[in-house]
């Protein structure tokens, strides 16, 4: 049997990534819980700290204190690094779908500011995590023993670097968050109104005159001058 000579619809044998311009929505789950993820590693530190403190400030016991610390960078981390994993589709989409006005003024306009430092965050972060890989790399070979104790102090290290960039995330992530919802809801709201303008738009035109171009004008009779009297 010959082939079919008719091309594929548009998208077929395409992954939805390819066809769907909102496909990064489906990370905002993802990071809205990394986000709370964070604040609650914030929050739980904070409600604990004090009272391990003397009235100056100082730790009572170095250890405890650096103990919990340590527990609120480990924590923190993981969840900054669903950032790293999810974070840049999500803000790509969103300033492909933010309009300038959005930026000015309207429900997202403090939250957009709030992402103009995100990108310097999200880069810094990412060199840590490659910095770290660069180390389990190169204490590969090592032996059982030395390699847990190096993997501990150098993932130790990375959290406590990497506390700073969480911090930063846990208000600039929920930011995030927050503008794609408002940007997916919306245009989930204005594709049924462009499709129902586009169906008005078909429908004004009949299948019969759709691309055939008007008739000519009829040509008028061509006009006859009158015979030329005679002169007198």
């Amino acid at each position: 049997m010959p082939a079919s000579s008719t091309p594929p619809a548009s998208g077929d044998n395409q992954p939805p990534e390819a066809t769907d311009s909102l496909a990064w929505r489906r990370h905002l789950p993802a990071l809205a819980s990394a986000a709370a993820g964070i604040n609650e590693a914030s929050d739980a530190w904070d409600a604990v700290s004090d009272s391990l403190c003397d009235a100056d400030g100082w730790p009572l016991d170095d250890e405890v204190y650096a103990d919990g610390k340590v527990k609120r960078d480990a924590e923190a981390w993981k969840h900054a690094e669903v950032f790293l994993d999810h974070g840049p589709e999500v803000l790509a989409g969103v300033r492909a779908a933010a309009d300038g006005p959005d930026y000015v003024e309207g429900p997202i306009s403090d939250d957009l500011r709030r992402l103009r430092g995100i990108d310097t965050t999200l880069l810094r972060a990412e060199e840590l995590r490659h910095e770290w890989d660069q180390i389990m790399a190169l204490m590969d070979g090592s032996q059982p023993g030395s390699l847990q104790l190096y993997q501990e102090r150098a993932e130790e290290h990375r959290n406590s670097e990497g506390w700073h960039y969480a911090h930063e995330l846990s208000y600039q992530g929920p930011a995030l968050v927050r503008v794609g919802e408002y940007l997916a809801d919306r245009a989930d709201v204005e594709r049924p109104a462009l499709a129902e303008q586009v169906r008005v738009a078909l429908t004004r035109s009949t299948p019969s005159t759709r691309g055939v171009p008007p008739a000519s004008p009829p040509v008028p009779p061509a006009s006859h001058p009158p015979p030329p009297g005679r002169s007198r």
